[in-house]
């Protein structure tokens, strides 16, 4: 196997992240979401939705008596906790973390079977089904989480133990699944096993691993159609009668080979973890038809199928992609976890190729969805993250039953908790990659890096203050002459950087490509790079084929989307319009959520009170003109919404 000259993270033992805004997400999750999170798994939070996913490994295990309770993919919760914790102590010790962690892996060890088969709903609930329901319960899926939690945790500690047990695990399934006559030759209805079973390739290096991952993804869309033969298998037998997840092949991205796929259809969550399992395959085996099926599903989704805000899946049915351009704001879907998977993919196409609209998406999603998908307390999320609310219809119409106008303290379907906690746990691995002798600041976090770069020792401190100014200061320090790029990204919300290199200006036309200007030199003692990135409030529109969005317009200002909410602007936010020649303003409210910066601008409001009398009754009314007011638009960033109680929200904004 051919493998692509690839860049690759660094290890978040060799990242210091000490930045003013990110920092605070960090200690947030350190202090309070992972522990927060412990507390919801094992039940201990009054007026939440149950968990029970620790009391199922225990139960498996044969440590507690009782019955499995909860999602058929209720182990993934725990593993996903795990997978964070394992982030947290690779970054910094914590003795008695690390102890509960131990404690949890041994349940978990315990709850294994002897031949390596780990699952608490089959073993709890149907001995006898295990590998007989692919479509719809999740068996792969919850292997994967654990597999990824294993790896995480073996590179924080050292320690085997989860290591062996995903090992064991891993080999489980390369018996059961593959081309063989006595195999299933089959795959799991949601992705997650692909991706997984690659970073146990990396860790272990037994190629095994990296060849399952390949024939499951190769496995997908033949005919014929694994799902109907297994559902024949099954009598009919289904687990959630409310989804087809059989003949919808769409739902399940079944629908033809992942190599001939066009478009990005059905679940997105699954499509993103799909797709980072196939840039992971491609980049180890140098295998060009499935890049080149990452690029079209990448391009479609981006240039097509994503709100501005970094989120994807714009219905509630199937959690999915429609069609081309369809992204309606109060009825999107948008859910957390398929902006965390986007990230996913996107780094993973970065590290293929050094193109900064890569970078640039996963900075979109970061600083927008994902966080938003977090009460600023670390203690209430969001599943489903729409661009428009109004609670009065969200209470009425059964349309929009799945957003929710406040973050809620747990769910019955988790996911997205602890899928935000180890994202942003991991964040170290996500500002740097390293290709031979050239350094990609791909993200603008306040950090410290050691790294060796033709055998001497680099360290690279950076100063940023993102999200709210576009300076960014680098200190690099070395010994002896040590030659090397620093390459930086152009932001695609910035159009007039400009560098100096030790306060020399330096050309960026000559010195950029794809995205980013590559500062070469030969490196020596200490050398002061200033990077400023103007930021602008810019007016965002839509694609014209986007009927929600037309005649409307979003604000942004660096990589973050503003919002209107009815705390700072009163009820009625579909009647306020800008008029396209007001400057907006920028402002710096340091007691405000945290200390955000707002964005004022003035506004017209259509007028009630005289207005409301003339139409009385009246539904409709011909020939008449609104009655206009004179107010002030007020914007936050749309990350900081719904954290002062309940009330309307837009991104999208009508322009005059």
């Amino acid at each position: 196997m051919a493998k692509l000259s690839i860049s690759r993270p660094l290890p978040l033992k060799d990242v210091r992240i000490t930045d003013d805004f990110w920092s605070a997400y960090i200690r947030l999750v350190r202090n309070v979401v992972v522990p927060y999170q412990w507390e919801a798994l094992n039940d201990q939070i009054e007026g939440t939705e149950p968990s029970h996913a620790m009391k199922n490994f225990k139960i498996s295990a044969g440590l507690e008596q009782g019955e499995f309770y909860g999602m058929v993919f209720q182990d993934s919760d725990v593993a996903k906790w795990l997978e964070a914790v394992g982030y947290l102590l690779e970054t910094g010790h914590d003795a008695e973390l690390e102890q509960l962690a131990d404690e949890v892996i041994e349940i978990i060890a315990k709850a294994q079977h002897k031949d390596g088969y780990l699952n608490t709903y089959f073993t709890l609930k149907e001995p006898q089904g295990r590998w007989t329901n692919l479509a719809e319960c999740h068996e792969l899926y919850c292997a994967g989480h654990l597999i990824e939690a294993a790896v995480a945790y073996y590179n924080a500690t050292g320690k085997v133990r989860i290591l062996e047990v995903a090992c064991k695990l891993a080999d489980c399934i390369n018996e059961v699944f593959g081309p063989g006559d006595s195999q299933i030759h089959g795959y799991d209805g949601h992705q997650e096993i692909e991706l997984a079973l690659v970073k146990l390739y990396q860790t272990t290096h037994d190629e095994r691993y990296l060849r399952l991952s390949l024939y499951f993804l190769d496995e997908r869309g033949k005919e014929p159609h694994f799902f109907e033969e297994e559902l024949e298998r099954r009598n009919g037998q289904v687990h959630f009668p409310q989804l087809d997840m059989v003949f919808d092949r769409t739902y399940n991205q079944a629908h033809l080979p992942v190599r001939l796929q066009m478009t990005a259809e059905g679940h997105a969550v699954r499509v993103v973890y799909m797709c980072a399992g196939m840039a992971d395959v491609a980049a180890e085996t140098g295998d060009m038809e499935l890049l080149a099926a990452c690029r079209r599903l990448w391009s479609n989704m981006i240039s097509k199928r994503m709100y501005i805000t970094g989120a994807i899946g714009s219905t509630a049915h199937g959690e999915a992609f429609t069609t081309d351009y369809d992204l309606p704001s109060d009825t999107a879907y948008a859910e957390t976890c398929a902006s965390i998977g986007l990230i996913f993919f996107a780094q993973r196409m970065l590290q293929i190729e050094a193109k900064s609209e890569y970078a640039d998406i996963m900075e979109q999603a970061l600083y927008n969805t994902v966080i938003s998908g977090m009460s600023q307390d670390g203690k209430r999320f969001f599943y489903v993250n729409p661009l428009e609310v109004w609670p009065e219809a969200i209470a009425k119409n059964q349309h929009l039953n799945h957003v929710k106008f406040v973050r809620q303290g747990w769910f019955g379907c988790a996911c997205c908790p602890p899928n935000i906690a180890r994202l942003l746990a991991s964040l170290g691995q996500y500002i740097y990659t390293v290709q031979e002798n050239t350094v990609y600041a791909n993200l603008y976090m306040g950090s410290d890096i050691t790294l060796n770069l033709g055998g001497q020792q680099v360290d690279i401190h950076q100063e940023s203050n993102l999200p709210w100014h576009g300076n960014v200061k680098f200190t690099i320090k070395t010994g002896a002459k040590t030659e090397f790029a620093l390459a930086l990204r152009i932001p695609s919300w910035c159009a007039d950087a400009k560098l100096t290199v030790n306060g020399e200006p330096v050309a960026l036309e000559a010195n950029t490509r794809d995205g980013y200007v590559y500062v070469a030199r030969e490196w020596q003692g200490t050398t002061h790079i200033e990077w400023d990135m103007p930021m602008q409030v810019r007016r965002m529109k839509g694609h014209p084929h986007v009927r929600d969005t037309i005649g409307k317009v979003a604000l942004q200002c660096g990589p973050l989307v503003y919002c209107l909410e009815e705390a700072d602007n009163g009820t009625g936010l579909h009647r306020i319009v800008l008029d396209p020649h007001e400057v907006p303003q920028k402002h710096f409210a340091k007691e405000l959520l945290g200390g955000i910066q707002t964005i004022s601008v003035p506004a017209k409001r259509i007028r009630i009170g005289h207005w409301e009398q003339k139409w009385g009754d009246q539904l409709y009314i011909a020939d008449t003109a609104h009655e206009w007011e004179n107010t002030t638009a007020n914007f936050i960033p749309y990350y900081a919404w719904a954290n002062r109680g309940q009330g309307e929200m837009t991104v999208w904004v009508k322009e005059n």
